[in-house]
């Protein structure tokens, strides 16, 4: 039995994923300098470059056996 997972679903997951880690990027920029400008900057670009490399990461992942064990019913 093979299971099959689409890109959308990756796709779904990568923007999630970068929403919540861009929130928490403004939050500690905006912490650390007191200034929430520098919190909105930082984040607005991490959010473009790491949702880029995590679905690449995530893509990677799903086509490595490492850890996998599938079993027939």
């Amino acid at each position: 039995m093979k299971t099959k997972l689409s890109h959308k679903r990756h796709i779904a997951k990568t923007i999630t994923w970068r929403i919540v880690g861009t929130l928490d990027t403004m939050l500690l920029g905006w912490l650390i300098t007191g200034d929430p400008m520098v919190g909105i900057k930082v984040g607005g670009l991490e959010l473009f470059t790491k949702m880029l490399l995590y679905y690449f990461h995530e893509r990677a992942w799903y086509k490595s056996k490492f850890g996998v064990e599938r079993k027939n019913k």
